[in-house]
């Protein structure tokens, strides 16, 4: 269901190559056209953007834990989706476990959509999973629609969604490359977790939890999948980067044309280890936050494009497991929920190291559609691409209050921090969907299938 027809126009346009004043003209949930600013045709409805604020594309997220169906208490479609609107994310991709049951089978995939059927504001694709012994499924999954394929190298906290093991790899890795599929990776290995001897009376000490999870374990990680994906030649992508010290690696082989790429995450850029105090659980993830030296080096990635991409990892859980009465980092739950706020983190630090919104918007919305097969579709302004455009505030900031985030547990290691760049609308395909703090109409995001 589609707006009447539109013209979007401000002066402040952010495009692919440049930001200028332009009018979007909007029919049947696509961008016609782009006109100049003073061009307006009178059988369009027109809404002006006042020029303090910005225009841009959807954000596409293509990182997010749902948990729908069989554990969405933790999360859910309708939950995530507002969020994600809230936030001026307009495509989501869901990660393929955590829910119950995995995205590891054709009927597991089918499960999953039946889930989350008429619960969606925004579009939603979703990931496969890659689990020891089932090869034989990437094929229908693939066909079925996923976007591509996800592993653990690592145990992944869940029974049902096993890690792989190298032997699992060399089965399944052919495969993908037939399918011309992507592979993305929970990049640490087990064997310098397991020699980790952290100070288990000390668990309420971020440094503890630090040790626990040391750089090499994903240094490993990303030595072996760059030899990996070299011998099989399949496409790689490591999720959630940490640890700086695997960025030489990753430039040397995407140099010699390894296909091979790698993303990182908002608390990745914007906190320090350094910083976390004691018992703060909501501050762990897997792998973890490092150092303030490490951020910077993440950020130098970044720049020179080691690093395409940047995506939430959004990954909820009810505040008891988090473990708050005993601040256990060794014990509590990893993830942090942060769907609704990836703009805003990124856009603060982005603007206090100089970088562009050209940049910002390569990061957030056009790097992440071109990797999961969209960008004819999303992540960009652009006649004949759909009609997903927000509206932001550069300049306003607010101080982050986690009780009236819209994900469902309210959670957030960004609490009572000042962030730059206040989301004031949301359109999806030309519809609005947010507009100043509410979320505006019915679930009617689509399921994009590729």
């Amino acid at each position: 269901m589609y707006s009447s027809n539109l013209i979007i126009r401000g002066r402040r346009v952010v495009f692919p190559e440049h930001v200028g004043p332009a009018s979007i003209y909007v029919r049947d949930g696509q961008i016609e056209r782009i006109g100049e600013f003073d061009q307006v045709d009178q059988d369009y409805e027109l809404i002006d953007i006042n020029d303090d604020s910005l225009i841009m594309a959807g954000l596409v997220d293509t990182h997010v834990h749902i948990n729908e169906p069989g554990r969405t208490e933790w999360e859910g479609f309708e939950t995530a989706t507002r969020a994600a609107a809230a936030g001026g994310v307009t495509t989501l991709v869901d990660m393929p476990l955590n829910s119950i049951p995995a995205t590891t089978s054709f009927a597991n995939f089918q499960t999953k959509l039946s889930a989350a059927r008429n619960k969606c504001y925004v579009d939603i694709g979703f990931w496969g999973g890659v689990v020891p012994g089932n090869t034989s499924e990437l094929s229908r999954m693939k066909e079925a629609g996923v976007v591509g394929f996800k592993c653990f190298l690592v145990p992944s906290g869940v029974d049902e969604f096993p890690h792989v093991t190298l032997d699992d790899l060399k089965v399944a890795m052919p495969e993908l490359a037939r399918l011309d599929s992507l592979l993305i990776v929970h990049a640490e290995l087990p064997g310098p977790i397991d020699e980790a001897t952290p100070n288990q009376a000390s668990a309420s000490d971020y440094q503890t939890f630090l040790q626990s999870r040391p750089c090499k374990a994903e240094n490993d990680a990303i030595e072996l999948m760059i030899r990996l994906s070299k011998e099989f030649d399949t496409r790689v992508h490591i999720v959630h980067l940490s640890s700086a010290e695997a960025l030489p690696m990753l430039r040397e082989a995407q140099t010699n044309g390894i296909k091979i790429s790698a993303e990182t995450c908002p608390h990745y850029l914007h906190f320090g280890a350094e910083n976390i105090p004691a018992a703060a659980t909501e501050f762990k993830c897997c792998p973890p936050i490092r150092d303030t030296r490490n951020r910077e080096q993440l950020w130098d990635a970044l720049a020179d494009g080691t690093i395409s991409i940047i995506v939430s990892d959004h990954s909820p859980c009810p505040g008891s497991m988090k473990l708050p009465e005993t601040g256990d980092f060794l014990g509590a739950w990893g993830g942090i929920a942060s769907l609704q706020l990836r703009l805003p983190v990124v856009w603060t630090e982005t603007r206090r190291r100089g970088f562009s919104l050209l940049d910002l918007n390569r990061w957030l919305c056009s790097g992440p559609a071109l990797q999961v097969g969209l960008e004819k579709r999303k992540g960009a302004i652009a006649a004949g691409l759909d009609a997903d455009l927000i509206v932001w505030s550069p300049e306003e900031s607010f101080k982050v209050d986690a009780s009236v985030l819209k994900h469902r547990h309210k959670i957030s290691p960004y609490n009572g921090e000042t962030l730059m760049g206040l989301v004031q609308k949301t359109f999806l395909r030309g519809r609005k969907i947010y507009d100043d703090s509410e979320i505006i109409g019915q679930a009617e995001g689509e399921f994009l299938l590729k």
